[in-house]
C-alpha cells in the first residue's frame, strides 16, 4: 500500500483517486476550491465532472496544501496553465523522497516548457515522472480497462509507479522517453480540437483519418527535434492518446472543436465546454514550432482559426491547397 496525495479534484484527478483507493492505497485529494470539496462530501460525487460516480468515503478530501507531507507519491492533476503556481505552493512541504507524477498535458506559456520541466524546476530534489496515455476520466473512474504509460529519468522510479498503480483495470507500461511522452500527450489535444472542427463542419471519415495521420506526423516531427524518440509516437502517448481524444465525445477538445466548426466563437466554445487544454496549447505549440523551425501546418491553421479569426472552412482549403509533397518524411524534409 502506498500513501498518495492527488493535487486537483477535477475529473481525472478524482478518477485516479477512486482507482487508487479501490486498489487499497491510502489516498488524499487536494482542491483549491472549498465549495468543490463540500459538494463531494455532501453528495458523495462530483456531479459537474463525474456524475453518478461515487467517491469513496475512505478518500480524504482537503484544501490544506500541506497534505503532501510524508507521502510516497504526489500526483499532479492540475490544468497546465496553473501547474507552476500550485507546485510553488507545495515546495515548503514536499520531502525529497516523494515521487512526483505529472498528468497535466500542455506547454507553459512564455517559456514553452513541458509540464515535467516545470515540475523539475520546482522540485529539483525529487524524482519527477509523467503518466499519460488514452485515459478518459469517465472510464477510469468506472473501471473500464485502461492502459497508460509512465516515463522518468530513472527507470527504477518508473517501475515503482508501474507496480504501484497497475491493477485489474488500469495497466501501466514503462517508457524511457519523457520528452516524447509529454509532447505526444500535449499536442494530441491540438489535433483533437482540429478534428472536432472538422466534425462541426460536417466533414467525413476521410477528412478525420487524414487529419489524424498527418497530425501524428507533425507531432512527432516537433518531438524528435526536441530530443524525443520517433517510436514513442507510435505508442500509447502518441497514436493511442490521439485516437481516443479525436474520436470520443468524452474529449473536451473535440467537443469544443465541434462548436467552433458549427460557427460558435472559440472563446464561447471554451466557455461552454470548460477546461480545453488544446486551446492554449495550440498557441504555444505554434510558437514553439516557429522557434524550432519545424513546419506544423495543421497547428498553424488551427491557431489562425482560434486566434486570428480565420474561418474554419478556409483553414481546410488552405491545408488541401498546400504544395504537393512526398509522404515519406525524409523526402519531405529534404
Amino acid at each position: 500500500m502506498a500513501d498518495i496525495t492527488i493535487l486537483g479534484s477535477g475529473g481525472f484527478g478524482l478518477a485516479l483517486a477512486i482507482m487508487c483507493d479501490n486498489a487499497g492505497h491510502k489516498v488524499t485529494v487536494w482542491s483549491k476550491f472549498q465549495d468543490e470539496i463540500d459538494a463531494i462530501k455532501r453528495t458523495g460525487e462530483l456531479k459537474a465532472k463525474l456524475p453518478g460516480v461515487q467517491v469513496n468515503k475512505t478518500i480524504e478530501l482537503t484544501t490544506d496544501i500541506s497534505c503532501v507531507k510524508n507521502k510516497d507519491m504526489v500526483i499532479l492533476g492540475i490544468p497546465s496553465p496553473f501547474l507552476r503556481e500550485v507546485c510553488e505552493s507545495v515546495v515548503p512541504y514536499l520531502e525529497s523522497r516523494t515521487i512526483v507524477v505529472n498528468t497535466a498535458k500542455g506547454l507553459e506559456g512564455g517559456s514553452l516548457k513541458t509540464m515535467c520541466c516545470v515540475a523539475k524546476e520546482c522540485f529539483p530534489n525529487n524524482h519527477v515522472a509523467v503518466l499519460t496515455g488514452p485515459s478518459h476520466a469517465e472510464e477510469v473512474a468506472r473501471k473500464v480497462p485502461t492502459t497508460v504509460v509512465t516515463a522518468s529519468d530513472d527507470r527504477e522510479v518508473s517501475y515503482y509507479i508501474q507496480n504501484t498503480l497497475s491493477n485489474d483495470t488500469f495497466r501501466v507500461y514503462v517508457n524511457d522517453d519523457v520528452m516524447g511522452c509529454e509532447i505526444g500527450g500535449s499536442l494530441k489535444n491540438v489535433i483533437a480540437l482540429a478534428a472536432g472542427v472538422c466534425d462541426g463542419l460536417g466533414l467525413g471519415d476521410n477528412t478525420k483519418a487524414a487529419l489524424m495521420t498527418r497530425g501524428i506526423r507533425e507531432i512527432s516531427r516537433l518531438g524528435v527535434a526536441m530530443g524525443a524518440k520517433l517510436e514513442t509516437f507510435g505508442g500509447l502517448s502518441g497514436i493511442g492518446d490521439l485516437i481516443v481524444t479525436c474520436c470520443s465525445m468524452h474529449s473536451r477538445n473535440r467537443r469544443a472543436g465541434i462548436l467552433i466548426g458549427k460557427g460558435v466563437t472559440p472563446e464561447e466554445a471554451v466557455r461552454q465546454v470548460g477546461t480545453v487544454e488544446g486551446y492554449v496549447c495550440t498557441k504555444n505549440a505554434w510558437e514553439l514550432s516557429k522557434r524550432m523551425g519545424i513546419e506544423m501546418p495543421i497547428t498553424e491553421q488551427l491557431a489562425k482559426v482560434l486566434f486570428e479569426g480565420e474561418p474554419a472552412a478556409n483553414a481546410i482549403k488552405n491545408l488541401m491547397g498546400r504544395p504537393n509533397r512526398n509522404e515519406t518524411e525524409s523526402t519531405f524534409l529534404s
